[in-house]
């Protein structure tokens, strides 16, 4: 039996229910209790109303590059959308590798089709969850058991959460304190 107390927390969820908007609030939470946090976020990229693309936002720097876009003209397609290989493996991966290195948790926002069309972010994200450091990320609906099962990690070592617009809030502040919880006990 794995002794190994559990130190990565998937959210998963249909898409709109509050995925993002849980992490940037437990971000800011944990940021307010004095903690380094670090990884990357994902945001819509909006033109008059209308989704165009997604963007991707390093945490601790705030840099913002494109994830995928309407008119980007080359890279893998996924839907109406193409992805930007060269934004995702520069400032995708670079923070997710920043994090491991300098904060207290690593946040991902999010593990989808988008972001596994690139080997160097699934390389780090691997690494993220071999870390010492307490995880939070979260998985596109579709994928949460393939990638668990990928990454080879077990009730013991993470714990799947999922939302749905009737326990998003509660299930936030639940997670806050579970990784308040873990950064303690990774720091001794």
């Amino acid at each position: 039996m794995n002794m190994e107390p559990k130190k990565a927390i998937f959210v998963t969820g249909r898409p709109g229910v509050g995925k993002s908007t849980l992490v940037r609030k437990v971000s800011d939470r944990l940021k307010a209790r004095g903690y380094r946090v670090g990884g990357m976020l994902t945001a819509e990229i909006r033109r008059s109303g209308v989704r165009v693309g997604f963007a991707i936002v390093d945490l601790e720097s705030g840099c913002r590059g494109v994830l995928a876009h309407v008119e980007q003209r080359t890279g893998p397609r996924i839907g109406k959308y193409r992805v930007n290989l060269k934004d995702l493996d520069s400032l995708g991966v670079n923070s997710i590798e920043r994090a491991i290195e300098r904060a207290d948790v690593i946040l991902i926002d999010e593990i989808g089709p988008m972001e596994l069309k690139s080997k160097n972010f699934f390389r780090v994200l691997k690494k993220a969850v071999d870390s010492e450091k307490p995880l939070l990320a979260t998985v596109h609906h579709r994928l949460k058991d393939r990638i668990l099962q990928t990454l080879a990690l077990d009730d013991d070592r993470a714990e799947l959460v999922e939302i749905n617009l009737d326990n998003r809030d509660r299930v936030a502040d639940q997670i806050l304190d579970s990784l308040s919880n873990m950064i303690k006990e990774s720091k001794g």
